[in-house]
Formats: structure tokens, C-alpha cells, sequence
């Protein structure tokens, strides 16, 4: 036993020893593949640091190239400034003989206006010989009107002696009359006997009335304590009848409303089985149809609501741009928009009432009412947002205001001083364009020192500097068929494994499920960062890289937001770099030309020199002597002038949605119609790039056909429709500004005020239509204006010139680039159409065609499309598929998610995206997709990297369908 032990442990030793040895073969063998790779690592580190030397010299060599360049451009520079010169001085020998010519015009009209004036005179020395001849008729008449008066004062003598008699007789009456007052006297004295007498024959008769009373109210009081007995004994009886009729109201009440919800449940009962039994014998064609026609009248309500908006919107942004308003409350924006909300109510309940579907529309009409409720409270919510941002962002750039206000006005009065010193050189006009020239060099010279010039912005430049990425070249995450090179797989793996997957030796492909997720983290970080870019406002305040730096913090966050949900894979630092510069280069055009916007109004040297001609215009009034009021007339109308432009382009881009949504074919419907306009221009145009772009990215192609549309239409309807929309606005605006001017001085006149007055009530009258306040005219010097006429015939005259120049520049052009992006008719357009559900089936990649974003119940699509055409493919065989979604519902096939496998009918038990869509099993043809799928096969191939082949080939009765049944069928299912 002894022995047999010790063999045992022998044997185990020796196994042990066998294993040690096993292990530190394999140990040696992981080390030597460790160095392997380590020195494959540290190669390619040396490899990339010489790329990196070569690059730092490469641009050494451009940066001294651009300085040679820069010296060119500064030599180039010299010899413009002395061809410009040049032509300066021949334009001003043009103008001197110009001059001469107007000086012998001027003295001829002298010669003639001192003929005039001789006539003049002639005229009024006649005018004096006959006021001289009418003053001796005069005295005539005078002399007689004295004779008459000497008549009247003999006749007042005369009067005199017929009073002095009067008063004679008047004594003798006196006389009379006293000796009828001593009769009178005697008279009275036998009447107070009379009445003494019966005076004690009353006393007599009261006494006994008073017995009599006293007997009378006895008999009352024995009557009231009678009366008073019955009433208790009648309230009694009262209160006891009281309490029996209201128990009987009470048990009525609880009877009647008890058969009130018997009778409701019926009314339901009976609704639903005659919903079940239209529904049932309603062909679905029929049921399609009115649904299609509820969601154009829909949209029409909901642009109504819309437009009403922004109507209100435009008005606060106006008083909130001129300090009237400093808090917008959403009871102040119901108000506003409680006419047009009624209106639509109106609306609803007749369509819903008189349509001639009416009993299939009913089971549509308590969630439509939702819709528009909801829809109200979102506009009204999200108007409020951006206005209380705007007058946050209103006090942070109240400093640019000030100091560009400060700037204008400062040109101004010093204008003024300039003119009265030349005062005495009105006719020579060159000397007066030099010394205007020179003062206006210097002047600009001044105010590009205290403000230095707005530079040119580069975005992708501070994108870069922001995510230290400077050489390599990203991907356009947009257009990528796949995320899988921008993940890694969560398992479990030896090192090894890992090292060969990050170093590209392997890659693992998504389940459609997570392709979808990520498409819809990409698509939703795309829309929040195009909101995100709209509240920075860069057309008033400005660029600045902190909105870039904003912007990635975002991304960032979102991006390791969803990456901490997900159990099967991890993004690569790929995805988040490639998804900031796609979304940048994407929105770099908006935020450029915002930027623009904004420069061209506050850069100094831009802005001031724009104003040239109209300061030049000014300082002529002031040095021929013009009065305060004119020259204030036209200042207020050269202040105005870039308010009524932006007023005037907004109106016109409001009216232009408005028509369109009427007589645009593409525009004119519902959402579904403009996606079958969409499909229609697809497949004419057999675009396979576009086609993607739709498929991949359904709302960037629908933004994108809404721009070329508007802009089209602009183009074929610009001089028909635009232009005279245009000039109505400003006909329209004038009458408004001369009526507020008109008012205000009637106001003045009325209440003798000064032109502080004036300019207040001005203003506010206007503040709705148009940006301008008194704090416009803070610097410029008017309390000696007090013609209020002259001001406002000055206004009178000024403004249809201003208004010619206005409606020059508006061109085809100009009327879209002049505008902020949120007040394009195609932004309004988009806003319209794109405010809606984007969610794409998680089989096929059809989009949602609810209207409401994040809307109650499931998602549902009306034409699904082949699978295949979304990329997903066979596991086993990687061949593309050819099934469609709505015909897979209705077989026995299963689908893998990155779990487990499970059966199409039973889609839902998969859960995440599957649970919230419908998809009703149909098999009909859908030509359409069968068509596109046979059309761009082989690009279809290159695009995903797969194949139509083996189960997965593509019928034969396929090929058979033509474009134009393709684009017909489309009719029959949308």
C-alpha cells in the first residue's frame, strides 16, 4: 500500500513537472508573439513621426510661398491705388465742367426769378392804390356813422323825459297802494280771531282722533301676535315640505344620471359596432383616401396656426429689438393666437360634420383635436423660447449697438459742424467733395481704430483646432453604407484577438438593429445641433468658437450617452471625430453666411461706407442752409431704410409660403404627397446617388428637394408673382410710415409739444412693423427742429426714392441672401413639412408617415420597400435580400437581432424598435421598389459590398416592370 503510494506521487510529480514545462513553452510563445507586435507597434510610431517631419517641412515651404504671395499682392495693390487716382482726377475735371455748366444754368434762372420778382412788385403797388382808394370809403362811412350816432343821443334824451314821467305816475300808485296795505291790516285782524276759534274746535277733534289711534293699534298688535303664530306654524310646515322635494331632486339627479351613462355606454356600444361595421364593409382604398384627405386639411390648420405665429413672432421680435417689451409670457402669445385657434376649430368641426366621408373620418376625430392642441402648445412653447432667448441675447449685444449707433450719429453731427464752417462755399461744389472726402478718410480712420475691423470666419479651421485634427482626412459620416468600421465588438477575447481587431485585421458587422440605433443617434444629434446653431442668433450677435466648442460638447456627451446604453459594441474615437466634422461641414455654409450677415452690419469699415453717398447727401442740406426739420426728416428716412428692407423681404417671404402652399404642385398637400412627388423625381431622374441619400437620409432629402423647389419657383415666378408681392409690401409699409408721421403731428400740434414728442409717438406707432426707436437718434442734435409740416412733407418726398432703391436691389439674388435663415420661405417650408416623425422601419428603412414629432401609438408607413435595399443581407451567405417587410409579417421566416432569433410574425417580441411599429402583412405588387431594386442592381452591389445572388436572386417577373408603371403604381398606394 506503502509502495502504491509513493508511485502515485511519483506519476504526479513527474505530470507536474510535464505541465510547468507545457506552460513555459507556452509562455515563451506568448512573449515572442508579444515582441513581434511590439516591434511592429513601435515601427509604425517611427514610421508616422518622419510622415509628420515631412508634412512640418512641407508647410514651412507654403508659409514662405504665401509671403511671396502677400508681396505680389501688396505690389498689385500700389498699382490699383495709382490707376484709381488717375481716374479720380479725370471724374473731377468731368465734374468741373460739370460745374460751370450748372453755374451759367443757375444764373439764368437768377435772371429770370429777378424778372419774376420785378412783376411781382408791379403787382403790389397796384394791390396799394386800391387798398388806398378803399380806406377813403371807408372814412366815408365812418363820417355817416357818426351822424347817425348824434340821432341816437337826441333820442336818448327824450327817453330820459318819458322816464321821469313814468316815475311820477309810479308815486302816485305807491300811495295808492298804502292805503289798501291799511285796510288790508284791519282785515287780517277779524281773520286771526276767526282762527283762534277754530283753532280750539281742532284741539278738540285731535284729542278724540288720538283715542280713536290708540284703540286701533291695540286691535293691530293682537293681530301680528295672531299672524306671527301662523307664519312660525307655516315655516314649519315649509321646511318639512323643503327637505322632502330636495331628497326627491337629490334621488331624480342620481336616476337621471345614472341612465345618462346607461345611454352613453349605449351611444358607444352602438358607435363602435357602426365603426366596426363601416370599417368592415369601407373598401381600405376608400378608408386611405379620406385618411389622405384628413391630413391636407390637417396641414392646412396647422400652417394657419403657423403663420399666425409667426406673424406674432415678427411683431414681438420688432418691440423687443426696440426696448418696448422686456418679458414674453405664453398668456400673451394664446391671446394673440386665440382668433386664429378658434377659426381652426371652426374649420374642424365642419369638415368633420359636412364631409362627405364624415362616417369614416369620425374614428379619426378625437386624436386629430389632440394633434392640433398639442400643436398649438408646442408653437406657442417653442415661440416663447426663442423670444426669450433674442431678448437675453438683446442686453448682450446692446454694447455693438451702442457703439455702431454711437458711430453714425457722431458722423453726423460733425458733418454739421464741417458744413456751417463751408457755409460760405455753397457754389463751389469740388471744394466742398474734397473737404468732405478728407473729412470722411479721417473719420472712418478714427472709428476703425476704437473698433477693429470683423474678420472673415473659417469653421472648419477651428473645428479642426478644437478636435487637434489637422492632416487626416475624415469621412462623410452621411454617406457611409455601414457603421461598422466605427465600432469594436464587446466579448470576450485573448489579447491576441484584440490586438489583430484594432490594428484591422478583422472586422465584426452590425445587426440591423444597432445599424439602425446608430442611424437615429445620428439623425437626432444632426437635428438638436441645426437648433442648437439657430439659438445662437450669429446674424446679431456674431461667430464666436466657443459655438463650435458648444457644438462638440454636445455631440460628445450624446455620443457617450448612447455608447453607455449599448451591450454589444463600443465606438471607436473615429465615429465621434468623423460625426463633428460631417455635422460642421454640413451647417458651415448657414453659419458663413449668418456671420456675413452680421458683418455687413457692424463692421466698421462695411457699414460705415455703405452710408457714404447718404451722409454726403445730408452734409449738402446743412451747407445750402437747409432747416432742422428738413435735415431731420432725412436722416429719420436714411435710418429707416434698412428696417423697411428687412421688414419688406420678411412679408414677401411669408406671402411667397403662403402661395406656394397653395399653387406649388410638390407643396400643396400633405406630407404623403410631397413624399410621392419625392419618388416621382427619383426615378425620372435615376439618380442612384440621390436615391441613397433619401433612403440613408429621408429629412436631409426632403430639406433638400424644398430648397430646389422654392428656389425654382422663385427663378419662374419671380417677376409675375414676387416682385409684385414686393412692391405691394412696400407700397403698404410706406402708407403706414407717412400715417404714423401724419398722426404724430397732429398729436404735437394738439398737445404743444416739442419734437421729443413727436419721435415718441412716431416710434410707437411703428414699433410693430419696423426696428427704429428713439435711442437710433440718441446722438444726433434735433431740439431746435419745430416745423413738424416741413417734417413731415420731408418724409413725404424722401421715401418713395428710398423705397425705388429698395425694390432696385430686389432681385433673385438678393432676396434669399439678404434674408436670416429662419425667415427664408424655404426654412418656413421646411419647418412646415419637417416638424413631423422620422423614424425609419427597422426591416426596411421606410420612414413614418405620422406628422406629429414623438406622437402617441405605433409607427406606421404606407409603402414599404424591398429589405435588400437597406443593406440587410443573409449572415450565412452575405447576399442581399429581395423580401419585403410587409410580406415577411405574414410568413413563417424568423429574423436574428444581436441576441436571439425570432419569427417575423411575432416582430414586436423582439423589443426596442420593433415594439412601437405596425406593419400590416400585404401582399400587393409594390412595383415601384421592384423596379428601382432591377434598375441599380449592380450599383446597389457596390454600394453595400454584397450580391443579388442564390436564394437571394432576383425574380425573373421582376424585369418586367417598366419606369412608368413604377411611377404609376405609386397612385394606387400612397
Amino acid at each position: 500500500m506503502k509502495k502504491r503510494e509513493e508511485q502515485i506521487r511519483d506519476e504526479m510529480k513527474r505530470e507536474r513537472e510535464m505541465f510547468k514545462d507545457e506552460m513555459r513553452k507556452e509562455k515563451e510563445n506568448l512573449q515572442t508573439e508579444i515582441d513581434r507586435l511590439m516591434n511592429r507597434i513601435e515601427n509604425e510610431r517611427k514610421k508616422r513621426e518622419e510622415e509628420f517631419n515631412e508634412r512640418e517641412e512641407r508647410y514651412k515651404t507654403l508659409m514662405k510661398e504665401k509671403e511671396d504671395l502677400q508681396s505680389k499682392h501688396e505690389e498689385e495693390e500700389n498699382k490699383m491705388k495709382i490707376l484709381m487716382e488717375e481716374k479720380l482726377n479725370r471724374e473731377r475735371e468731368e465734374l468741373m465742367k460739370k460745374h460751370e455748366e450748372e453755374k451759367e444754368r443757375m444764373k439764368k434762372m437768377m435772371e429770370e426769378e429777378q424778372q419774376k420778382h420785378d412783376k411781382e412788385r408791379k403787382r403790389r403797388e397796384e394791390e396799394l392804390k386800391r387798398r388806398e382808394e378803399e380806406k377813403q370809403i371807408c372814412d366815408e362811412q365812418i363820417q355817416r356813422l357818426r351822424s347817425e350816432m348824434e340821432g341816437i343821443i337826441r333820442e336818448k334824451e327824450q327817453m330820459k323825459m318819458m322816464m321821469e314821467e313814468e316815475r311820477q305816475n309810479h308815486e302816485k300808485e305807491r300811495k295808492k297802494r298804502e292805503e289798501d296795505e291799511k285796510r288790508r291790516e284791519k282785515e287780517k285782524q277779524i281773520i286771526d280771531e276767526q282762527i283762534q276759534r277754530l283753532r280750539s274746535e281742532m284741539e278738540g277733534i285731535i284729542r278724540e282722533k288720538e283715542r280713536i289711534e290708540r284703540e286701533r293699534r291695540e286691535q293691530l298688535e293682537d293681530l301680528e301676535k295672531r299672524l306671527t303664530e301662523e307664519r312660525n306654524m307655516r315655516e314649519d310646515q315649509q321646511k318639512t315640505s323643503e327637505e322632502t322635494l330636495k331628497l326627491l331632486e337629490e334621488q331624480h339627479e342620481e336616476e337621471l344620471k345614472r341612465r345618462r351613462v346607461e345611454w352613453r355606454e349605449k351611444y358607444e356600444r352602438e358607435k363602435e359596432k357602426m365603426m366596426r361595421k363601416i370599417c368592415s364593409e369601407t373598401d381600405q382604398s376608400l378608408q386611405v383616401s379620406a385618411y389622405r384627405k384628413l391630413e391636407t386639411e390637417y396641414r392646412k390648420w396647422s400652417w394657419s396656426l403657423r403663420r399666425a405665429m409667426m406673424e406674432t413672432e415678427n411683431k414681438l421680435l420688432n418691440k423687443i429689438e426696440n426696448g418696448v417689451i422686456h418679458e414674453v409670457e405664453e398668456t400673451d402669445l394664446q391671446r394673440e393666437l386665440k382668433k386664429t385657434s378658434e377659426e381652426v376649430k371652426k374649420s374642424m368641426l365642419e369638415f368633420f360634420e359636412y364631409d362627405r366621408d364624415k362616417y369614416i373620418l369620425i374614428q379619426w376625430k378625437t386624436s386629430f383635436e389632440i394633434k392640433i392642441k398639442e400643436l398649438q402648445e408646442n408653437i406657442v412653447r417653442e415661440t416663447k423660447r426663442k423670444l426669450n432667448e433674442i431678448l437675453h441675447q438683446r442686453d448682450l449685444k446692446k454694447k455693438i449697438d451702442d457703439q455702431r449707433k454711437h458711430h453714425e450719429n457722431t458722423l453726423y453731427e460733425k458733418s454739421k459742424e464741417l458744413a456751417l464752417k463751408l457755409k460760405d462755399k455753397t457754389n463751389d461744389e469740388e471744394t466742398l467733395r474734397k473737404e468732405f472726402d478728407l473729412f470722411w478718410e479721417q473719420s472712418v480712420k478714427k472709428i476703425i481704430t476704437d473698433t477693429p475691423a470683423i474678420k472673415d470666419i473659417d469653421v472648419m479651421r477651428d473645428v479642426r483646432e478644437i478636435l487637434n485634427d489637422h492632416w487626416r482626412e475624415r469621412r462623410d459620416i452621411f454617406t457611409v453604407p455601414s457603421y461598422s468600421d466605427y465600432i469594436f465588438r464587446k466579448s470576450r477575447k485573448n489579447i491576441i484577438e484584440t490586438l489583430k481587431e484594432v490594428y484591422g485585421f478583422e472586422v465584426r458587422t452590425l445587426s440591423p438593429e444597432d445599424e439602425a440605433q446608430i442611424r437615429s443617434l445620428v439623425s437626432d444629434v444632426v437635428q438638436q445641433t441645426d437648433r442648437m446653431i439657430q439659438s445662437f442668433n450669429i446674424s446679431k450677435m456674431g461667430y464666436n468658437i466657443s459655438f463650435i466648442q458648444q457644438l462638440t460638447d454636445y455631440i460628445k456627451a450624446r455620443v457617450k450617452e448612447h455608447q453607455e446604453e449599448q451591450e454589444n459594441y463600443v465606438f471607436k474615437n473615429e465615429f465621434f471625430m468623423d460625426l463633428v466634422i460631417s455635422i460642421c461641414k454640413r451647417s458651415n455654409k448657414k453659419i458663413t453666411d449668418q456671420h456675413r450677415l452680421f458683418r455687413e452690419a457692424n463692421d466698421p469699415v462695411i457699414h460705415v461706407e455703405k452710408k457714404r453717398e447718404e451722409y454726403y447727401s445730408i452734409f449738402q442740406k446743412y451747407c445750402h442752409g437747409s432747416t432742422s426739420a428738413a435735415v431731420f426728416g432725412e436722416i429719420i428716412c436714411q435710418k429707416l431704410k434698412e428696417s423697411i428692407e428687412q421688414s419688406v423681404y420678411k412679408k414677401t417671404a411669408r406671402d411667397l409660403t403662403d402661395e406656394m402652399k397653395s399653387n406649388c404642385e410638390s407643396l400643396n398637400g400633405n406630407r404623403s404627397n410631397l413624399e410621392k412627388h419625392i419618388l416621382k423625381t427619383l426615378a425620372e431622374e435615376e439618380d442612384f446617388g440621390k436615391y441613397m441619400n433619401y433612403i440613408h437620409n429621408p429629412r436631409d432629402h426632403y430639406k433638400s428637394l424644398i430648397r430646389d423647389e422654392v428656389s425654382r419657383y422663385i427663378s419662374d415666378k419671380f417677376s409675375v408673382s414676387v416682385l409684385p408681392k414686393m412692391k405691394m409690401n412696400i407700397e403698404l409699409l410706406q402708407q403706414k410710415i407717412m400715417k404714423a408721421a401724419h398722426k404724430s403731428t397732429y398729436h404735437v400740434q394738439k398737445n404743444r409739444g416739442d419734437v421729443g414728442l413727436w419721435l415718441k409717438s412716431f416710434t410707437q406707432q411703428i414699433s410693430d412693423e419696423l426696428i427704429f426707436s428713439e435711442k437710433d437718434l440718441s446722438g444726433v442734435k434735433h431740439d431746435d427742429v419745430d416745423d413738424f409740416r416741413l417734417l413731415e412733407d420731408v418724409m413725404r418726398q424722401e421715401l418713395p426714392a428710398i423705397m425705388s432703391e429698395i425694390s432696385r436691389r430686389f432681385s433673385t439674388r438678393t432676396f434669399p441672401v439678404n434674408l436670416d435663415y429662419k425667415f427664408r420661405p424655404d426654412e418656413l417650408l421646411i419647418d412646415l413639412f419637417c416638424q413631423c416623425c422620422w423614424v425609419q422601419c427597422p426591416f426596411c428603412g421606410a420612414t413614418c408617415s405620422n406628422d406629429i414629432e414623438n406622437h402617441d401609438g405605433d409607427h406606421c408607413a404606407p409603402l414599404h420597400r424591398v429589405i435588400g435595399i437597406n443593406g440587410t443581407y443573409d449572415s450565412s451567405t452575405k447576399n442581399l435580400c429581395t423580401d419585403i417587410c410587409t410580406n415577411l409579417v405574414a410568413s413563417r421566416q424568423y429574423f436574428n437581432t444581436s441576441s436571439q432569433w425570432f419569427p417575423y410574425k411575432d416582430y414586436r417580441r423582439a423589443g426596442g424598435v420593433y415594439v412601437k411599429w405596425s406593419i400590416t402583412p400585404d401582399l400587393s405588387e409594390l412595383p415601384y421598389w421592384k423596379w428601382f431594386v432591377c434598375r441599380f442592381q449592380k450599383n446597389l452591389e457596390k454600394y453595400y459590398n454584397k450580391t443579388f445572388q442564390g436564394d437571394a436572386e432576383i425574380p425573373y417577373e421582376w424585369t418586367n416592370h417598366r419606369k412608368h408603371e413604377a411611377i404609376e403604381s405609386l397612385d394606387r398606394y400612397m
